[in-house]
């Protein structure tokens, strides 16, 4: 091989790397002592062995790629034994790394593909040892929900991990899946199967559209029909529900709250529910500080609200005396509800699961280990009921004594679908948000006298 010098006159000369410089001894390069300076010794055909200050030897390979000089490192050091590469092993690999260069093929490149391929093969291997949890713990991370997650984890360790958390991903099947919404419609949670079904088939819809997990399993919930299985009862309707209080309802309710055995901040959430037309997660999650007992006003930060916007309620003189009768039980200087530690708000399904605890009887259930026995106390003529139908019946009643649907629309907070009306007409309606929530307190302080 020759090449061009950039000196003189375009002079050729063989190229230095052809060149047989002297091939080296065992015995010069085991009495190559260190120097104050890192130094080589060449062997030739592109074989060079370095001694370093510290008296390491490793051998270096040059060769020539695309017109260009290169140099490669040879991982092992000079010697014999695992781990070590003697003189005659050097020059052969040094002859294959030229040998590969005059192929177009660089020995560097060819190294770093080997060992990327190598640490795929060992992530595919332990990537067929992910569990579901692991899956799940990967997917909560990117899930965007308004309390972080945190509804998504209590679901899944209450009914999902226990069954088949530990299970490889490849090995869970459709009857696993199945049997789980099974054992949660069998303890009369509908909604909440239905609710755990979309989660679990979100889960696996986003760990398809990733290549690291994509190719671990096979979606176990696209063979599931919740209904064609019979998996709920043929009488659940699904969809919204439309249960609203009657007045006689309301009335029974109030008869039955004092010997219920509902915790009495509980009692005053209902009526606040009810009374506000507002979310039970608005209204545990009330402070001291956006109660205005003089303004008669409650302000639903931003990040309390559902749809993000914070939400003034006009509070009536019903809604104002529970916030009083809140006051005087009031162990917290921050929470209206606080947990029994003080620091934070009571859970959101605490309230849920003792109006649901004493509702057991009509869907012919027994009360459940360490819950109150009282499983009739709250039974309503019109059948079970849940918190969230209470604000439900307080804009059904606001609409039974005249108020208008865009104005009872503006109570419940809901945005307005059109966008032109939004960007609009942007009168907040203050006034009239006010009379309504006052007669709607009116109407329940004349219901319950």
């Amino acid at each position: 091989m020759f090449f061009r010098t950039p000196f003189g006159h375009g002079s050729i000369f063989p190229d230095p790397l052809e060149l047989i410089m002297g091939n080296l001894t065992v015995k010069q390069i085991d009495n190559a002592r260190p120097k104050d300076k890192p130094y080589k010794l060449t062997d030739g055909d592109g074989l060079q062995l370095r001694i370093a200050t510290d008296g390491a030897k490793s051998w270096l390979v040059r060769y020539m790629l695309d017109g260009k000089e290169r140099q490669y490192r040879l991982p092992e050091l000079y010697g014999d034994g695992d781990g070590r590469l003697g003189l005659k092993e050097a020059r052969e690999e040094a002859t294959l790394i030229r040998s590969l260069a005059r192929k177009g093929i660089d020995i560097q490149v060819k190294v770093d593909e080997e060992r990327k391929a190598e640490l795929e093969r060992i992530a595919h291997a332990k990537s067929h040892e992910k569990t579901l949890q692991d899956l799940f713990d990967e997917w909560v991370k990117t899930v965007d929900r308004k309390d972080g997650g945190k509804e998504l984890q209590r679901s899944f360790k209450r009914d999902v991990f226990p069954t088949i958390g530990d299970y490889q991903l490849g090995k869970v099947h459709p009857e696993h899946i199945e049997k789980i919404l099974r054992e949660v419609v069998k303890r009369g949670s509908l909604r909440t199967a239905v609710a755990l079904f979309a989660d679990i088939k979100q889960m696996f819809r986003w760990a398809a559209r990733k290549r690291a997990w994509k190719t671990l399993f096979e979606n176990p919930t696209d063979e599931i029909d919740l209904r064609k299985d019979k998996i709920l009862p043929r009488e659940y309707e699904g969809g919204e529900r439309t249960r609203a209080l009657s007045e006689d309802e309301i009335c029974e309710l109030a008869r039955k709250l004092p010997d219920s055995g509902l915790m009495p901040k509980s009692q005053i959430a209902i009526w606040l529910m009810l009374s506000c037309c507002c979310r039970i997660s608005e209204v545990i999650q009330a402070r001291w500080e956006h109660v205005d007992f003089k303004k008669k006003e409650w302000v639903i930060p931003k990040e309390h609200s559902k749809n993000g916007k914070a939400h003034t309620i006009y509070l009536s003189d019903f809604s104002i005396n529970q916030f009083n009768a809140l006051k005087k039980q009031a162990d917290s200087k921050v929470w209206c509800f606080p947990d029994t530690t003080g620091k934070t708000f009571v859970c959101a399904k605490s309230t849920t699961k003792q109006i649901r605890d004493r509702q057991m009887a009509g869907q012919g259930r027994k009360p459940m280990k360490n819950r109150t026995k009282n499983s009739d106390a709250l039974l309503l003529t019109g059948g079970d009921w849940v918190p969230h139908d209470l604000r439900r019946t307080g804009a059904t009643l606001m609409q039974s004594i005249k108020v208008v649907p865009a104005i009872i629309e503006r109570v419940l907070n809901h945005v307005e679908p059109s966008k032109l009306i939004r960007t609009y007409q942007t009168y907040d309606y203050a006034e009239e948000k006010r009379e309504a929530w006052n007669r709607l307190g009116n109407k329940l302080a004349e219901l319950l006298s």
